[in-house]
């Protein structure tokens, strides 16, 4: 764990918060900056900062509280749907640099906007990208 981490703070017992589950890997409590009630994020215990230098067995142990406390949290709240997003690099939106997943229960009408402007690129163009990424696979 990373000392100065506020999730690590939070993981250690350091920094209050409302824990909603915890396994020997994952750690998931409410955002103290909601979206919506019930926001909540989800962390593994060990420090990594983006979601590929987690192991596969960490990812897969994260994916599954997600997977798990996403429809219990809907219920919970009385939400009619929910995203779960994960923010990996400044770029992206990460603000905390320990990997984390949102799950944001939403309400129809919330007005909340998720989506950003898209563009629509030619099929050659989808080709051009798609080609790069399964070049860089093979590495």
């Amino acid at each position: 764990m990373a000392e100065d981490c506020v999730f690590c703070k939070i993981i250690r017992g350091e920094l209050p918060s409302v824990k909603v589950y915890e396994d020997e890997n994952v750690v998931a409590f409410l955002d103290i900056y909601p979206i919506n009630p019930g926001h909540t994020l989800v962390v593994p215990k060990r420090h990594v900062e983006r979601l590929e230098q987690l192991s596969d067995e960490e990812a897969a142990a994260l994916i599954r509280v997600v997977k798990k406390l996403a429809p219990r949290i809907v219920e919970a709240v009385g939400a009619q749907g929910y995203n779960v997003v994960a923010n990996n690099g400044r770029a992206a939106g990460q603000v905390i640099f320990h990997v984390h997943f949102h799950i944001v229960p939403r309400f129809e009408g919330d007005g909340c906007q998720m989506d950003c402007s898209r563009s629509k690129p030619s099929m050659e163009e989808l080709r051009e990208i798609g080609e790069k990424i399964k070049r860089h696979l093979e590495h």
